[in-house]
């Protein structure tokens, strides 16, 4: 902070003030060595400095006439585009210390033109004057500087995430109405960022849409880390919040929910994450894969908190952001959020929430069969993949992969069209994977489990099937992806059961 401090004020005023001070002395002493007089620089006399006052009071005013209009155009331009700006600057304390100096200086310059006498001169004040003068001057610049940081979007969302944060740690404090009226406050805020990331959307501005998806999210993790400390007011629903438009149109029933499981701001957050995911289909895909990125951090920190509320509640939006991308058909927008998917799920296995694991597997794999019928063949295995390296991790978790095997068996689905035998193939090659990891784990009975599902398997497929995970040697994909890891690849310990696994199967041990 003080660093910056010196870095926007304390330099470029000391530099332009000595710049200034050095050149008038240099010209000072040039024409004082060349004359051989100059006399007493402040020796003011009256019927010299009555004309000079006035106009020194009035170059001030020109200054501030001068600031406030650069101001007021640049403020109104940020104002256009994002809202709430305009009361943030006026809020901002800097921004009143400057005017409420220009002002100052401004007064005092029109009564000090007023009070020389014929025989009294007030040089105090003349001097003063001088100085508010010249530190107006050379401030001007280093002001314009902070103005036009101040409103760089990427400092009004640093700056609303920064006041949420604040009013959201007060707020748990307090009682009776003033936690209802901070109810409401945070709800602006968080309108705000949203409002931000809609505009930076339709003007296709990336960076700064990225930059308050962040910040909700950061606003949300610092309210998990003081919600315990929250008092019960704070869970209810104000007015603020049944008038709000995210809660206005709930019925009753739904909206005692939030209440009662104490997620009020989670759900707000995440609903408004919702509203920028559909926004984003097709715009900005990227800012899709963020906010399931997000809002995984948010289950993430949850999870830590012991808050399982808000962890459930981050399933069912993530099965949202889901369901608008299959009804969108976006297979590239799917791949990606199901690899946050299942990076959540992981959490949950690695903090031993093993119920929780498995209810959202049980998710996954309805979206699987969902876009197995709709021919997104490429998403149905996705889906296989990420529950096989489940079941993988919940059983080096210590075996708790049972309830998620049995889901992983039941995601393949019979033919209905000719388009769907990829899916199909990938989903068993996904099984193949596992039954090989199980083999190598010494978890044989899993792996006969596997093969007893595959019995009915037409033997060209499981041809198929053996001879293109056989074809995979390195872990790396011939193109760049988020994942980092071929699909099909498996490690040699793996490669190596595959043929104990395939003579268990009778239509291919027959051939």
């Amino acid at each position: 902070m003080l660093g910056s401090v010196r870095r926007l004020w304390l330099v470029p005023v000391a530099v332009l003030a000595g710049l200034s001070l050095a050149l008038f002395a240099g010209f000072y002493l040039i024409d004082h060595l060349r004359t051989g007089s100059g006399g007493d620089y402040l020796g003011f006399e009256a019927d010299m400095i009555t004309d000079a006052l006035p106009a020194l009071a009035g170059l001030t005013a020109a200054v501030l006439g001068i600031v406030i209009t650069v101001v007021s155009i640049i403020v109104q331009l940020s104002a256009e585009r994002y809202t709430g700006v305009a009361r943030m600057f006026v809020r901002d304390r800097v921004n009143v210390m400057v005017m409420a100096y220009f002002v100052v200086a401004c007064v005092t310059g029109v009564w000090l033109s007023m009070a020389v006498k014929s025989d009294f001169v007030p040089r105090t004040a003349i001097l003063a004057m001088l100085a508010f003068t010249t530190v107006g001057l050379v401030v001007m610049l280093p002001y314009f500087a902070y103005v036009f940081r101040f409103l760089e979007p990427q400092s009004i969302i640093a700056r609303i995430r920064a006041q949420a944060v604040g009013t959201v740690e007060a707020a748990v404090q307090r009682d009776g109405a003033a936690a209802i009226e901070a109810q409401a406050e945070v709800l602006a805020a968080m309108e705000e960022l949203t409002d931000i990331t809609s505009n930076s959307i339709s003007g296709k501005d990336k960076i700064i849409a990225s930059r308050a998806v962040d910040a909700v999210k950061d606003f949300v993790v610092a309210y998990l880390a003081v919600k315990p400390q929250a008092r019960p007011v704070w869970f209810e629903i104000g007015a603020g919040i049944r008038d709000n438009p995210d809660f206005v149109a709930m019925d009753p029933e739904s909206l005692r929910d939030p209440a009662a499981r104490k997620h009020w701001v989670e759900w707000k957050a995440l609903r408004q994450y919702l509203g920028i995911y559909n926004e984003a289909q097709g715009a900005m895909p990227d800012i899709n894969y963020l906010v399931a990125i997000d809002t995984r951090y948010i289950g993430e920190a949850a999870l830590a908190r012991g808050d399982d509320e808000v962890v459930e509640l981050t399933f069912r939006f993530m099965n949202s952001y889901l369901r608008a991308t299959l009804n969108a058909k976006a297979v590239r927008t799917a791949y990606n959020v199901l690899n946050q998917y299942r990076k959540l799920v992981e959490a949950m296995i690695r903090g031993g929430r093993h119920e929780i694991a498995a209810t959202a597997v049980g998710h996954m794999n309805y979206y699987g069969r969902t876009s197995y019928d709709m021919q997104l063949g490429f998403v149905t295995e996705t889906v296989a993949y990420d529950v096989g390296a489940l079941c993988e991790l919940a059983h080096q978790a210590g075996g708790h992969d049972e309830a998620l095997l049995t889901q992983f068996l039941e995601l393949d689905q019979p033919l209905r069209a000719r388009k769907q035998e990829h899916g199909l193939i990938g989903i068993r090659k996904a099984q193949v994977k596992l039954a090989c990891y199980y083999l190598s784990a010494g978890a044989e009975e899993r792996a006969r489990r596997i093969a007893a599902d595959m019995q009915d398997e037409p033997a060209d497929r499981l041809a198929a099937i053996r001879e293109q995970l056989e074809r995979v040697e390195s872990k790396d994909f011939w193109e760049i992806i988020d994942r980092g890891r071929n699909f099909e690849y498996m490690p040699p310990p793996q490669r190596s059961r595959m043929a104990t696994f395939f003579t268990w199967l009778p239509q291919v041990s027959q051939e």
